[in-house]
């Protein structure tokens, strides 16, 4: 079976000048970014499938992207994947003082344990130490310095929202979200009212983040969520599509009361299906 280094040799041969890939010679940082935001988002997708046989082969495509942006960094003089390891490993074991209080990875595992909300209160206030730790002038900094701007949309939202909440920025629960919803919903109407599509736009967004709000309140991840709406939009339309291939019907002959009516079906063959729990 093949090792850790196995595949950091086989990068560093990909890369080389003389006999390399051609494709891999030409990569920079830039153009592997995208391709480590797919294989993050095919190793979430095939979890949330309960496609397990693929989640090791998914895993291993995410894996190379960290080998890959390690043996950049190697030809630049900057780090190596050791260096990488090492980090993580430091970082982990210095936001988790409740289970290495000497800092020694491998002391014995005799520690008190702590509640849960112990242990979130004291990640955020290690969290919080190393914020000030990356900047010379501690006061200027913000909560929100260290939240991704690369994250999708609705994630970046979610944090950015349970940072300020850390300070009380915050609606106490639900309910006042939910009218927060139904208000920004009003304001779009309004804004379509007016056919002022910069406003509509701008509406949008702001429901778009009330929404998110709620379903940060609810305990629910949104990005989860939409990705689930997507999957279910997915099937069920395919659904119809089969449908209609059934019948040698073309789609666009169909009226619009037709197709919602193959939706309902789609819905009601989802809620027949036996459980799998």
């Amino acid at each position: 079976m093949y090792s850790l280094e196995d595949l950091l040799h086989l990068m560093n041969r990909l890369r080389d000048p003389q006999y390399g890939c051609p494709w891999d010679i030409k990569q920079t940082w830039e153009t592997i970014v995208p391709h480590t935001l797919e294989e993050a988002y095919e190793v979430a997708d095939a979890i949330e499938r309960g496609d397990f046989d693929h989640v090791q082969g998914e895993l291993g495509d995410l894996l190379f992207q960290v080998v890959y942006y390690s043996q950049l960094a190697r030809e630049e003089n900057r780090f190596e994947f050791a260096g990488v390891v090492d980090s993580i490993t430091r970082k982990l074991i210095r936001r988790h003082p409740h289970v290495f209080p000497t800092g020694d990875l491998y002391a014995p595992l005799d520690v008190p344990r702590l509640s849960e909300e112990q242990v979130k209160q004291r990640w955020e206030e290690i969290k919080a130490e190393e914020r000030a730790e990356k900047s010379a002038a501690p006061q200027q900094l913000s909560l929100l310095d260290d939240v991704p701007g690369a994250l999708p949309a609705l994630s970046r939202s979610a944090k950015l929202q349970k940072r300020a909440g850390q300070v009380g920025f915050d609606w106490p629960d639900a309910l006042p979200v939910l009218d927060k919803v139904r208000e920004e919903l009003d304001e779009v109407l309004e804004a379509m009212s007016e056919n002022d599509q910069a406003a509509v736009a701008d509406e949008i967004g702001d429901l778009l983040f009330s929404v998110v709000n709620l379903a940060r309140h609810l305990k629910v991840d949104p990005e989860g969520a939409l990705r689930g709406a997507n999957a279910k939009f997915e099937r069920r339309f395919r659904f119809i599509e089969q449908a209609l291939r059934d019948t040698h019907r073309p789609m666009e002959d169909c009226t619009l009361e037709e197709l919602d009516a193959l939706w309902g079906e789609a819905k009601r063959q989802e809620k027949n299906l036996p459980s799998c729990g």
